[in-house]
């Protein structure tokens, strides 16, 4: 991938997230953290509600024609960030339930159709 392409690449994904963090905070989520790391893992963003702690994963992209966005939530994807979420909770010594959400957007900055799945994934570690 050419430099140019991966900047705009890079710009199209943070500008999901804006979008993603602005829907979040409008439907009454407290932002805990976005683009939270530890070690090689990452966290897009991860909220608050009701008790809960909510795990996002945000996956944009221009069009759904060649993948629908939440195909690249595939099962090395959730086990990633089911292990981020569990380093997540030890690291702040939190007792909460959490909830795995997807949102994707599909379009530009200026014009995206956002789907929120809530519940979108479960831990698959038992």
């Amino acid at each position: 991938m050419e430099k140019r392409e991966k900047e705009t690449t890079i710009q199209k994904g943070k500008a999901g997230e804006l979008a993603a963090r602005q829907y979040l905070l409008c439907q009454g989520y407290q932002i805990r953290h976005v683009n939270w790391r530890w070690h090689h893992y990452e966290l897009d963003i991860v909220a608050e509600r009701e008790e809960m702690l909510v795990i996002v994963e945000v996956k944009s992209r221009a069009s759904s024609a060649l993948e629908d966005p939440i195909q690249a939530v595939n099962p090395a994807k959730i086990r990633r960030t089911v292990q981020a979420a569990d380093a997540y909770l030890q690291y702040f010594h939190l007792d909460l339930p959490v909830r795995f959400d997807v949102i994707t957007l599909v379009g530009t900055a200026s014009d995206y159709r956002l789907e929120h799945i809530e519940d979108a994934f479960y831990s698959p570690i038992s």
